[in-house]
């Protein structure tokens, strides 16, 4: 009787340590994280519109991260995923699957979901032809993998959520980003610039989540960065560097987990990027190594314009702006200046239809209020020169403004633009005319998502694009006059970028006239900045009074078409002569030490036959005093690489190469490779197989002594 007193005690302390928690928390808050990998081989990544560039393996894995902020009224979800953008096709496949668990508790209102714009990453998922042709389609492998993983980190930031608080805190990082448009961006007025110190955005804005009990639970961070340090040489599969970001700040908040595995989840997401690259060293030709021209051009035959740095190669160059982001992020968290986040949680959302808005437009040049509109989204010829993060093809030029007979020919067989088409887009040669594109289907999108929350007297505006640097602070200044005193004079705005929907870019009109490729991409006309302006100074205005507005027009629902893919399946899998699949051609050194890089070759099935999500292909293992092995290191951790390679198109046999670069903290011992796959059998059917290496000696220092760049 006296231990069922004592524990009926207890049950009651714990429930009343429970309620002050709760009392003296803001918000439940819950975070999760899951795998949206994807396909490693043979799939065109998403970014750079190279068919040249195929996956052939796997550096980092990728991931999607949601944050859900309850207050007791209304719920907000912030997904930030490592992909290159989202289409209105994954955001609407994610909620149909969450809403077989959870009903109408998540719906367009209230999940907002951003990319992070890696260009490293499988792409065929976005269904508009236009982002789908160069991935030579539809893929659904790579569909599957992102609403997959996008539902199941919503789902466990759900079952994760628990009392807590959120704080938000800024500072300026300076060395990390550069703008790749210059020209364009002294376009806009002299008075205008000369507000900013800066051309590109320095400021690191972090929101960080603490539970009542004072756990660590996650933090989101928006910093104006390209993921392009990996360049568009690159064929392994990267979250390149902001997502390197996010698992350096994972990996030391989460201790001894492996990546993607740990409680606590940090999201470094995109903003206003738009004109903005990593590449701190600048342009510079290919070959020569001389500066490039104004129009970004080199003399040299087929020699293109590169911008590369700060380091010696792509993989130097994104671990040092990686860290560059994670140590500013880790100084912010520990910083102590971070001022909480109170007040309502309210959401508002709404489509438009792009070609059909007006809105008013001051013409400092006349002096006069013109009324201007939308347009047919239609791309320009700078469009196709690319940018010098990864430069086009068919010596097209940035700054192109007068248009081409051939060209303009090869346009009008696939579809003519109107007079009131070019008299829309202005400075703008179309090249495309994608908006009167509509075979198969819909080309580029003419309904867009727009979207707001407000947490307090943070606001996050989640924008269905890539603004350029003035754009995003012409954005930021509207939403915060559309506040006027509803918020104190330290709210933050936050441009959260290329979220539920993706219409390319979004310039100032004056950096548009210019017709750089991030003008040229601006497919909804000189004016699209002007009509979002006026859109999200609507919703800020509608979601400060409480007026619910119309939901708009719903985007076309593409999934249900019959999509269109040129991308051959794997028919079958055939192992080496006299081999078995998983079998170890090549072994490792017998012994090795920090910053020495050890391999291991094995006989391979396809790595489409299963992406491994939540898993992985390799496991780098040591052995234990208890004779168990224990995994250090997955095909997830920045010093290992999985790459393939088929060796016999007709009889479908490949191998992988697994490589490991020992860290300077390794703990000594007895190590081996493992490698895990799946093979496809010729009379149908998939079947595991894994293969290991012979143990290897790990020594303190290894061969080479000098610390390697790749870790924190």
């Amino acid at each position: 009787m006296d231990s069922m007193l004592k524990f009926h005690r207890l049950l009651k302390l714990c429930f009343l340590l429970t309620a002050l928690c709760a009392a003296e928390a803001s918000y439940n808050v819950g975070v999760g994280i899951a795998d949206t990998t994807g396909p490693v081989a043979e799939i065109v990544f998403m970014g750079y519109a190279r068919p040249e560039q195929k996956g052939s393996g796997l550096h980092l894995r990728t991931f999607s991260r949601a944050f859900i902020i309850d207050d007791g009224e209304e719920r907000f979800v912030f997904v930030s995923v490592d992909s290159a953008m989202i289409g209105h096709g994954v955001r609407l496949a994610v909620l149909k699957k969450l809403s077989g668990r959870f009903d109408d508790m998540y719906s367009d209102k209230n999940v907002m979901i951003s990319g992070t714009h890696t260009h490293s990453a499988p792409g065929g998922y976005m269904m508009d032809v236009l982002f789908d042709l160069t991935t030579f389609g539809f893929v659904q492998e790579s569909f599957n993998a992102i609403v997959n993983g996008i539902t199941k980190s919503i789902e466990r930031a759900h079952d994760a959520l628990v009392p807590g608080r959120i704080f938000v805190t800024q500072g300026e990082l300076m060395g990390a980003n550069i703008n790749r448009s210059p020209k364009a961006y002294l376009n806009n007025p002299e008075t205008e610039r000369a507000k900013y110190a800066y051309n590109v955005d320095k400021t690191m804005i972090q929101l960080q989540f603490i539970a009542a009990d004072d756990r660590s639970l996650g933090v989101i961070n928006w910093f104006p960065v390209h993921p392009t340090s990996m360049n568009n040489t690159n064929k392994l599969v990267s979250s390149d560097n902001v997502g390197y970001a996010s698992i350096l700040f994972e990996k030391t908040m989460n201790k001894n987990s492996m990546v993607g595995k740990g409680s606590f989840v940090a999201a470094f997401a995109s903003t206003n990027l738009g004109d903005v690259s990593p590449n701190t060293r600048g342009p510079r030709c290919e070959f020569t190594g001389e500066t490039c021209s104004g129009a970004d051009t080199c003399p040299g035959k087929h020699e293109m314009c590169f911008a590369s740095g700060p380091g010696r190669d792509m993989f130097e160059s994104t671990s040092m702006i990686a860290n560059k982001m994670y140590q500013k992020a880790l100084e912010l968290w520990h910083g102590g200046k971070a001022k909480e986040v109170t007040g309502p949680i309210r959401v508002i959302h709404q489509y438009i239809r792009m070609p059909e808005q007006e809105a008013e437009f001051f013409n400092e040049t006349t002096g006069n209020v013109e009324n201007v509109t939308g347009c047919l989204p239609a791309m320009g010829y700078s469009f196709a020169a690319g940018t010098t993060d990864g430069p086009g093809s068919f010596s097209f030029e940035q700054g192109t403004t007068t248009s081409n007979p051939l060209w303009n020919a090869i346009r009008d067989f696939l579809a003519a633009p109107s007079k009131e088409d070019v008299l829309c887009h202005g400075a703008k040669p179309i090249l495309l005319a994608t908006g009167r594109m509509v075979f198969p289907y819909e080309w580029q999108p003419q309904v867009v998502s727009t979207h707001v929350a407000l947490l307090g007297d943070v606001i996050i505006a989640g924008v269905p694009g890539e603004f350029t640097t003035m754009s995003g602070r012409r954005l930021r200044n509207a939403i915060k006059g559309a506040m006027q005193n509803s918020a104190s004079d330290d709210g933050v705005v936050v441009i959260a970028g290329l979220c539920n929907t993706y219409s390319d870019y979004v310039t100032t009109p004056e950096e548009y006239q210019i017709q750089r490729y991030e003008g040229a991409s601006t497919i909804y006309g000189p004016h699209t900045l002007t009509i979002y302006l006026k859109q999200y100074k609507e919703l800020v205005t509608a979601l400060l009074a409480r007026k619910s507005l119309v939901p708009g027009p719903q985007p076309p629902d593409l999934y249900s078409s019959h999509l269109i893919s040129l991308v051959t399946p794997v028919l079958f899998d055939t192992p080496k002569w006299r081999h078995e699949f998983g079998d170890c051609l090549e072994h490792p050194a017998k012994v090795a030490g920090a910053g020495d890089t050890v391999t291991a070759r094995f006989v391979a099935g396809h790595p489409r036959n299963n992406p491994m999500a939540g898993g992985s292909f390799l496991f780098i293992e040591r052995l234990e005093d208890d004779e168990s092995w224990k995994t250090v290191a997955t095909d997830a951790n920045w010093e290992t690489k999985f790459i393939w390679k088929r060796t016999s198109i007709f009889l479908g046999s490949s191998e992988v190469t697994i490589s490991w670069t020992i860290p300077d903290d390794v703990e000594p011992g007895e190590y081996r490779i493992r490698h895990n796959g799946n093979y496809r059998y010729i009379l149908g059917g998939i079947y595991p197989y894994k293969g290991v290496s012979n143990h290897f000696e790990v020594v303190a220092f290894g061969s080479s002594r000098r610390k390697r760049y790749y870790f924190a």
